[in-house]
């Protein structure tokens, strides 16, 4: 994801402004993994694959995102309880 259009998110429960943590990028400078994060409602949401995870908890794909949640616990030292709701 560009830059330019992580710049144009807010956050999607109270609309405030995110704050971002690359984490990977590609040779552009796109954003391919990070986080994005809400300093008002504390709300995290992981950026994987290019794509920000932003639905609402009933409607995020678990387990498309797992993998790589764990991976960045490992990497990052990221807890995954605050990205995963229900989180194992």
């Amino acid at each position: 994801m560009k830059l330019s259009t992580i710049a144009k998110l807010c956050c999607p429960f109270d609309k405030q402004d995110l704050q971002l943590k690359i984490l990977a990028q590609d040779l552009d400078q796109n954003v391919i993994e990070g986080l994005l994060s809400c300093t008002t409602c504390r709300r995290q949401y992981p950026i994987i694959y290019g794509v920000p995870i932003m639905a609402p908890d009933e409607y995020r794909q678990l387990p498309l995102e797992q993998p790589v949640v764990s991976r960045w616990r490992l990497e990052y030292n990221i807890d995954p309880i605050k990205l995963l709701p229900d989180a194992v």
